[in-house]
């Protein structure tokens, strides 16, 4: 989705918050080979703190924000309606729309799903308040 938008104009980071002190495989290392192999073409970047994690109140990996070119958050939402197991393809057919939509100018579509994946893996003691 980042290589179909990026000569639109759209920008794309990537930010791993994960505690690598218990996932290793997270670690810079793990993120340089996925993002190699995956073809990353965009900025893969590690909160070692945890603290983008925390400002941005992300729950999940992957966890998708969308802003607009003021910078203004116009999408939080899931990639598209696949999940591992429910033979739906992997399309990014929401933020897709939600791309299109804020490249056009106009409003995102209204209903907007969380993303589902694996919560983030919190330091001990880090664990964020805002989930109830």
């Amino acid at each position: 989705v980042a290589s179909d938008y990026a000569d639109r104009g759209l920008a794309t980071v990537a930010i791993m918050s994960n505690d690598v002190d218990a996932y290793p495989q997270d670690g810079v290392e793990g993120m340089r080979a996925e993002a190699e192999t995956e073809g990353y073409d965009f900025p893969y970047l590690y909160d070692e703190t945890q603290s983008v994690a925390r400002a941005y109140r992300a729950a999940c990996t992957p966890d998708f924000f969308l802003f607009d070119q003021n910078r203004k958050l116009i999408y939080r939402g899931q990639f598209d309606s696949s999940r591992p197991r429910n033979d739906t393809p992997v399309t990014g057919s929401d933020l897709r729309a939600a791309i299109e939509a804020g490249l056009a100018g106009e409003s995102v579509p209204a209903e907007q799903l969380a993303s589902i994946g694996c919560n983030i893996k919190w330091k001990p003691g880090n664990e964020p308040d805002y989930f109830g």
